[in-house]
């Protein structure tokens, strides 16, 4: 087996595993460092002595034995002693073939996903206690994509698993699903989005992070198949990530949707999201990551810049703005406008959410502005919006970009 495809194969048992210790044992935290080492033991193991019949099996009784070292070494009183030591499993529980745990494997991940985004945590601890228990990354690979020091890290895993346990969670199905999915989805997406377009440092994308927000979306996706919102995330995540290979030149420089190569697009990304999305839209009812899905299919379906549909875009915006009141869905609309009927009915509906609190000191405000200005001809009022834009963007490519076209003008 190739590092790779073990990699793969642990990512994919991680939160199955976890989920069997949680389900029986309960401690989520010290059952997260127990999965952690199994996890460790097996990719040191498993290249020289060979993959067991039953991996799942293997990682569950090695994560069961040492959650149990970890409870004995954490509990100094005789009875929490005693109660352990009931927990230890017999050498056969989980024997090669047997089929115990793989009965309630689905809703143990799915479970997970609602613990690791559990209400009591801030976004950026569920973002991290997700891609540690669900996605089976390692505290330092997620200090790495997230540009933070590995203590750092290691900090806000620890507290969130602490979180969760304070808040009494239960390993079980929560009784606001719809609400809490809606949190596990969101989650996905501000993963992926970080990846695809990072918000700080010095490259414009982390295909790790974008590829982990996808990998998720896959897993809830055949946990939920009937769910269209979670369809629309995954085919609007596809559609956009189809377009990574041609959003950045030899230097890594930021190169605009309109400027792309499109034979460059990852093909087989844009007919899967279709086909999704194309599936999903007649069942509805409709939400706001189905829209913006088929928004993004209207993208990557035409030839040329020049051949896209602004109107149906436009259109499509329209129907999300009465859905969501998010403010970029509103900026977005104002592009769409502009292209489709030019740069003065753009800029009149810039002027009604300039003044949003939300989005009034968001470097994107200024960007659309700069644009429409320049679309207008007015160069020393974008020149100065482009400029504007640069100062208050943490990424490195898009100053870049920002302040180069501010030089051109």
């Amino acid at each position: 087996m190739s590092g790779a495809a073990l990699e793969d194969l642990l990512r994919e048992l991680a939160p199955q595993v976890l989920g069997a210790l949680v389900r029986r044992y309960g401690h989520f935290d010290t059952a997260e460092d127990a999965v952690q080492e199994a996890l460790l033991a097996a990719s040191q193991q498993w290249p020289s002595e060979g993959r067991p019949d039953n991996p799942r099996a293997w990682l569950i009784t090695v994560a069961s034995r040492r959650l149990t070292d970890l409870l004995r070494s954490e509990q100094a009183r005789q009875r929490r002693e005693d109660t352990v030591a009931q927990w230890v499993l017999p050498d056969d529980w989980l024997a090669p073939g047997a089929d115990k745990p793989a009965e309630s494997s689905s809703d143990d991940t799915l479970i997970l996903l609602f613990l690791c985004c559990h209400p009591s945590l801030s976004a950026a601890s569920q973002i991290a206690l997700t891609l540690r228990a669900v996605g089976g990354l390692t505290t330092a690979e997620i200090a790495r994509a997230f540009l933070v020091p590995e203590a750092t890290m290691t900090r806000r895993i620890t507290r969130a698993k602490q979180s969760v346990k304070t808040s009494g969670a239960r390993f079980s199905l929560p009784s606001d699903q719809a609400e809490r999915l809606d949190a596990v989805l969101k989650v996905i997406y501000l993963i992926f989005n970080e990846g695809y377009s990072s918000t700080t440092g010095p490259s414009l994308q982390r295909v790790e992070l974008s590829a982990e927000g996808i990998r998720l979306a896959r897993i809830v996706r055949k946990l939920l198949p009937d769910d269209n919102e979670v369809a629309g995330l995954l085919a609007l995540m596809l559609l956009t990530d189809a377009r990574r290979p041609a959003r950045t030149g030899p230097g890594g420089e930021l190169i605009p949707m309109a400027d792309q190569d499109r034979s460059l697009w990852i093909r087989s990304s844009i007919d899967e999201g279709v086909d999704l999305i194309t599936e999903a839209l007649p069942r509805g009812p409709i939400g706001p990551y189905q829209l913006q899905a088929a928004i993004a299919a209207v993208h990557d379906e035409a030839p040329t810049a020049d051949e896209t549909d602004w109107n149906q875009i436009v259109a499509l915006y329209e129907v999300l703005l009465h859905l969501s009141d998010n403010p970029m869905v509103a900026l977005n609309h104002v592009v769409a406008v502009a292209m489709a009927r030019g740069p003065g009915p753009g800029l009149a509906l810039l002027a009604k959410i300039e003044g949003d609190e939300r989005i009034a000191a968001d470097h994107r405000l200024f960007a659309v502005q700069a644009h429409l200005l320049e679309m207008s001809g007015d160069p020393v009022g974008a020149r100065a919006a482009y400029e504007e834009a640069a100062t208050r963007t943490t990424s490195l490519p898009q100053q870049r970009y920002l302040n180069g076209r501010a030089a051109r003008l």
